[in-house]
Parts: C-alpha cells; sequence; structure tokens
C-alpha cells in the first residue's frame, strides 16, 4: 500500500519561502514520477511540478518555474518543494502525488496515488 504523507505548509509573508515534505512509502519508487499539485476552492487542481525519482529529472509548471525547486532524498525516501518568493496567488492545499512511469507525467489523471495534501497561505 502506497502511502504518501505531505508536511510543511503554513502561513507566510509575500517573498518568503516554504519547505513542502513528501515522505513516500509502500514499496520502492525508483521508477516512479513524484509530483506536486495544488488546489484552491473552486478551481481544479493544477499541476506544480514533477520528478523522475531515478534519473532527477524535473518540470515545471511556467507559474513557478524559477522559484519552486523540486528534489528528493533517496535514503530518506523523501520529495521536497522549496518554495521562495511566495506571491498571494501561490495560496493552495498542496498534495504531493505518485504514479509509475519512466516519462514524465503532469496530468491529474495519471497519478494513481496521493496524499492527503497541506495548506500553503501566502499574505500580501
Amino acid at each position: 500500500q502506497v502511502q504518501l504523507v505531505e508536511s510543511g505548509g503554513g502561513l507566510v509573508q509575500a517573498g518568503g519561502s516554504l519547505r513542502l515534505s513528501c515522505a513516500a512509502s509502500g514499496r520502492t519508487f525508483s521508477n516512479y514520477i513524484m509530483g506536486w499539485f495544488r488546489q484552491t476552492l473552486g478551481k481544479e487542481r493544477e499541476f506544480v511540478a514533477v520528478i523522475h525519482w531515478r534519473g532527477g529529472s524535473t518540470y515545471y509548471a511556467d507559474s513557478v518555474k524559477g522559484r519552486f525547486t523540486i528534489s528528493r532524498d533517496n535514503a530518506k525516501n523523501t520529495v521536497f518543494l522549496q518554495m521562495d518568493s511566495l506571491k498571494p496567488e501561490d495560496t493552495a492545499v498542496y498534495s504531493c502525488a505518485a504514479t509509475a512511469s519512466s516519462s514524465m507525467r503532469i496530468r491529474v489523471r495519471e497519478f494513481d496515488y496521493w496524499g492527503q495534501g497541506t495548506q500553503v497561505t501566502v499574505s500580501s
């Protein structure tokens, strides 16, 4: 059973930083794509960033490129999302997701496993 547990959300002022963590368990993730998505009330969940666990390739949404960095710690089975230069429009529930794939995936429907989410609030 795959489990994804996020942590690290909170309240931060615009321009500040937060680091989200996603602890993964339940299987070997070497051939998985790990992703971060976000959702605000009344809107659809949107793609933020993905990383291929084995090779470390990454891909970002245009809205966060240059400000957010996705990374992973193989030894700890943990994926991180470093968020810098945060803006009020980054306010959302951020969720970690996983899917078995050798190629990049960015669509919500392509991910099989999801965490419960963590709230990020950026004040102006």
